[in-house]
């Protein structure tokens, strides 16, 4: 019989732990029915203890998937777990995460606790936990360094006060495929009650040995992987999904496992979470790179066109690549744009439809051919009624000085549509107006990163703007699509900063 492996994803948890990376609750939702898309099992969807804003989300999450299971993680302590009851414990398909760290070096220089003080803290909030909730996952935070023998001891325990999965997260990538199997079969071998809980492997990239890590935990007896999608997460990241689940489709006749994962689901899903995070896709990546399924060699050229199956062991269709299309223009009506989105697998209802064709019958007086990929970036950069949006950018000027020097005239919409307007000078247009709008809300933001995409084809493509700003100790990502790069520029920047101004302190652990 094959196996079957549940995936995890902590997109919305690990993945926003990535500097600069902040999901809003719309963002958050948004995410999550993508990831139901994709077929993945279990969601985990935030810290609820962090802040108000992150149990708001995790519940709006929870609320408005239906078949994947969603989570909270929480600390060993009463208020985490407090704090995911009150956010989750009313509703259907949901439980709890709970973690402590288990190593030497974390139980002696971050925890200042020993073994025993570790294990009745795990065992302590388990028990508390097992009174709300049936599903309870517990990690031992940084297993792959932490003595096999306590490793075991704790499970043990923990499976008797009511965890229904253990978790042997590698959370510094430090181990290798050999030791992290010998680590899964000790655990079986050792551990009184251990088939009665679900088996987790969660590892990180740090040496780049995520993926052979997961695999091989899968191997030797995991049924659950937990991971992000693009492999984003803390330092070098987590395991990319996408790469576990192509891999064990593409190679089912070596692995005989089953997964729940549509692959074809892959592409939209791995492009939402690069556009909501400002974080490109490179070219090389496994599985979703653009020269994943590109040849240039002329003797691999020669074998596709033969036969494809020489140099492709995957096609870009089976994860869901479609070829560009051109499929509206500027008489194209709403039914048309509705139909379209439909094709490509997006839901729209009648209230988006009415504001998104504004904004295509706007871009199509300005540009001339109409792409799949300009729509798809319409839909999925308007604006959401519960972002709330301090301060709306809404004209410029510029004035060529000396020097190559240029003054920008801002002017920005604020709170009761008052008018707040700023000059700036720079070292071109964009430094201008940055420093225009500085001015004009009284800020001194730091520009960590500004980056420009080309959604589709063509000279009047529509820009895609990202960029990353830091005031103090709060970095935070904005981004905005127009054809006219500028215009775009400045409503990312605008973006960031009613970010800021919503952002809520993450405690990342």
């Amino acid at each position: 019989m094959e196996k079957r492996i549940y995936f995890f994803d902590t997109t919305l948890r690990d993945g926003e732990q990535t500097p600069g990376v902040s999901f809003n609750l719309d963002e958050k939702v948004e995410i999550a029915l993508r990831l139901e898309n994709l077929g993945i099992d279990i969601i985990e969807a935030g810290f609820a203890n962090a802040s108000p804003g992150d149990a708001e989300a995790i519940r709006a999450v929870a609320k408005a998937v239906s078949g994947p299971m969603v989570v909270s993680l929480a600390r060993t302590n009463k208020d985490d777990i407090d704090a995911v009851i009150n956010t989750l414990g009313d509703i259907d398909n949901t439980g709890i995460h709970i973690f402590i760290a288990t190593s030497p070096i974390h139980r002696e220089r971050k925890l200042g606790m020993t073994k025993e003080q570790v294990l009745e803290k795990a065992v302590e909030s388990v028990s508390y936990a097992a009174k709300h909730f049936k599903h309870i996952e517990f990690s031992c935070e940084d297993a792959t360094r932490t003595e096999l023998e306590f490793l075991s001891e704790v499970a043990e325990k923990v499976i008797e006060a009511g965890a229904t999965v253990l978790n042997f997260p590698d959370t510094v990538g430090y181990t290798t495929p050999e030791e992290y199997t010998k680590l899964f079969q000790y655990v079986l071998e050792n551990t009184k009650g251990i088939e009665k809980v679900r088996l987790s492997c969660h590892c990180h990239d740090d040496l780049g040995m995520a993926l052979s890590n997961s695999i091989a935990a899968i191997q030797a007896g995991a049924v659950q992987v937990e991971g992000c999608i693009n492999g984003i997460g803390e330092r070098a990241g987590n395991v990319a999904l996408e790469e576990v689940a192509a891999l064990l489709e593409t190679r089912k006749d070596y692995f005989n496992i089953q997964t729940g994962i549509k692959l074809k689901e892959i592409a939209k899903t791995s492009k939402l979470i690069s556009r909501l995070t400002g974080i490109a896709i490179p070219p090389n990546k496994a599985v979703i790179g653009g020269n994943a399924y590109s040849h240039s060699s002329g003797i691999h050229q020669d074998g596709v066109i033969k036969d494809k199956a020489t140099y492709e062991i995957m096609t870009p269709e089976s994860i869901g690549f479609n070829e560009t299309k051109l499929v509206l223009g500027k008489l194209s009506g709403r039914n048309a744009l509705k139909k379209r989105y439909e094709e490509l697998g997006y839901s729209v209802n009648e209230t988006q439809l009415k504001e998104i064709f504004k904004k295509y019958k706007e871009l199509a007086d300005r540009k001339k051919d109409i792409f799949d990929e300009d729509i798809i970036a319409l839909l999925e950069t308007q604006p959401k009624n519960t972002v709330p949006s301090f301060f709306t950018f809404n004209d410029f000027s510029l004035q060529i000085l000396n020097h190559n020097q240029y003054r920008a005239f801002v002017n920005i919409i604020g709170a009761e549509n008052t008018d707040i307007e700023g000059i700036g000078d720079g070292n071109g247009p964009i430094d201008a107006i940055y420093k225009g709008i500085d001015s004009a809300l009284g800020l001194e933001l730091e520009l960590i990163d500004y980056k420009i995409n080309s959604i589709s084809k063509g000279k009047d493509s529509i820009g895609e703007v990202f960029v990353k700003v830091r005031n103090n100790d709060k970095m935070v990502s904005g981004r905005a699509i127009n054809v006219d790069i500028i215009v775009a520029s400045a409503n990312a920047y605008i973006d960031a900063i009613n970010r800021l101004k919503v952002a809520n302190v993450k405690t990342l652990i």
